[in-house]
């Protein structure tokens, strides 16, 4: 905990101005220039040869939100200046990750192919494109491997050589830069600011750091997003009924819609989506979309049912698995089991010869270095200390689940998952609508700007009322020292009575029920 005192408006207001004092761009005319991207304006000027040459382009996404966003950001451009392109989005399930070789089959008859979002580690790929006499431009954000893809250009600024500054960008980022140097040097008139209403989803959806540059076109973009004028965004407000889009709608409601065709179907159902000519078109894709999104939730459901029948207590990793389990939605199977039992969480999908995994981890555990540790029993296997994939035989998959429950890594767990993001004990006697207006004003929170998370120790229970369509909601009212609050707990998991003394881990909102506001905390745990 950062914080041991009773915190305040001042003093919330103080700790958080504090996380941005070192964000060196804090405005749209700070930002890096695309000249600061090595290769962007070589890329540029091939792309130009090819539209001025009417040579056949191609452009290669990825099938979730910031590879679809990457791609109509391009799309978008290219139409424009009247190009003749053609866009693929892979297929998660007939076509793998990224630039390969089986795509390379159906491209073999173009001039030039632009990846985004992915390329990166297409090393093969791009020895196919040479051999077939095609140019290959990368742009992509992930992490470059020692050797490098045989490329026109690469455009990616963790490139050792490249002068971008050290600020994590998404794909859609490096995309949205690549048609800044191609509108450079092609002399049109372009308004950049016309693709902030999609970047701002890319950045929230990828998970981005949301500090200097990131939060200045985050905080651009839901302006943006609101007064677009793309028909996909009026039918999500016409179908979910929003006067306007807050940031938590990107990462709940839109983001989740983009992302599912890709996990459940066809990511290229999003990317028409994103790009519909008029309402009628875009409502006809949404109810597709809202279809599939709705299957991607039972299907969800259905896993984590059936995971929390095998989990066992004694596990300190949770590992589950089934056969023909979806593997568009392990990995949020995974951060649910995370999130009941407070323990890392992998979760398989078994298809003949191999099982497919997702894991998620809890607190500062790292997931990634236990599962390498494993990794003379594994096909393959990536990620970062928060979440991984793997794949592996599923004849060692009990082997898997002892080996790591055996480990010596296992000192690292946190106990509270949010032991690390806690700033505080809060002061209920300032808790009002004028400090959930402060708390607003450093949105957007996500990576390395964590949604303030207070505690509120020796509070008494003093109404509860059961809520939802299945009352697996609790909306309570709590007391300290004289000063009674509303808390809502959603999915709860604990069994509370009134009159009962607890401690609290919550966050807060304004809630606005028939146009009255209200401050209310929303409860992550109760500690009894």
């Amino acid at each position: 905990m950062q914080h041991s005192k009773i915190l305040g408006k001042k003093e919330i207001k103080e700790i958080l101005e504090k996380r941005f004092e070192k964000d060196i761009h804090t405005k749209i005319s700070e930002i890096p220039l695309p000249c600061d991207l090595k290769d962007a304006y070589r890329a540029a000027e091939r792309i130009k040869t090819a539209i001025n040459k009417n040579e056949r382009i191609a452009v290669v996404g990825d099938y979730d939100v910031d590879g679809i966003v990457s791609s109509v950001i391009v799309a978008d451009f290219f139409d424009l200046m009247g190009v003749d392109f053609f866009v693929k989005i892979p297929n998660r399930f007939s076509d793998g990750y990224g630039l390969n070789a089986e795509i390379l089959r159906d491209l073999k008859d173009f001039d030039l192919i632009i990846t985004v979002d992915n390329g990166i580690s297409a090393i093969e790929a791009a020895e196919v494109c040479i051999k077939n006499g095609i140019d290959l431009i990368i742009t992509d954000h992930h992490m470059p491997t020692e050797v490098l893809p045989r490329a026109y250009a690469i455009v990616n600024p963790k490139q050792k050589d490249c002068s971008f500054p050290d600020i994590e960008i998404c794909g859609a980022e490096v995309a949205w830069y690549l048609i800044g140097a191609l509108k450079d040097i092609c002399g049109v008139e372009y308004d950049m600011s016309l693709s902030l209403d999609l970047l701002v989803i890319a950045i929230i959806a990828d998970m981005m750091e949301l500090r200097d540059m990131n939060r200045v076109l985050v905080r651009a973009g839901i302006k943006k997003l609101n007064s677009s004028k793309r028909p996909c965004f009026y039918a999500i407000k016409n179908y979910f009924n929003k006067a306007k889009f807050e940031f938590d709608d990107i990462s709940f409601l839109i983001s989740p819609l983009i992302n599912c065709t890709g996990r459940m179907d066809d990511g290229n159902l999003s990317f028409k989506f994103l790009r519909s000519r008029n309402l009628k078109e875009a409502e006809r894709y949404l109810n597709m979309i809202v279809s599939i999104n709705n299957s991607r939730k039972e299907e969800e459901k259905y896993l984590y049912e059936s995971s929390k029948l095998i989990v066992e207590d004694n596990d300190e990793i949770i590992v589950t698995w089934g056969e023909d389990w979806h593997e568009g939605v392990v990995g949020i199977v995974a951060s649910r089991l995370c999130r009941k039992y407070k323990k890392p969480a992998i979760v398989f999908s078994v298809d003949k010869d191999r099982a497919k995994g997702s894991a998620r981890s809890v607190g500062k555990f790292d997931i990634l270095k236990l599962i390498a540790s494993q990794q003379d029993i594994l096909i393959s296997f990536g990620g970062h200390k928060g979440a991984a994939g793997l794949v592996i035989e599923p004849d060692n998959l009990e082997l898997f689940k002892s080996r790591i429950n055996s480990s010596c890594f296992l000192d690292d767990l946190s106990i509270c998952p949010y032991a690390n993001e806690l700033l505080g004990e809060i002061n209920l006697a300032e808790f009002d609508l004028e400090m959930v207006e402060i708390l607003e004003f450093f949105e957007p929170y996500g990576q390395k700007n964590p949604k303030p998370i207070f505690e509120i120790k020796d509070a008494i229970i003093r109404n509860i009322r059961f809520i939802g369509k299945e009352q697996n909601h609790i909306k309570m009212t709590i007391e300290k020292d004289g000063v009674l609050k509303e808390a809502i707990f959603f999915n709860y998991d604990v069994d509370v009575r009134v009159g009962q003394k607890v401690r609290l881990i919550v966050s807060a909102i304004k809630n606005s029920f028939r146009g009255v506001c209200n401050p209310e905390f929303i409860i992550k745990e109760i500690i009894e």
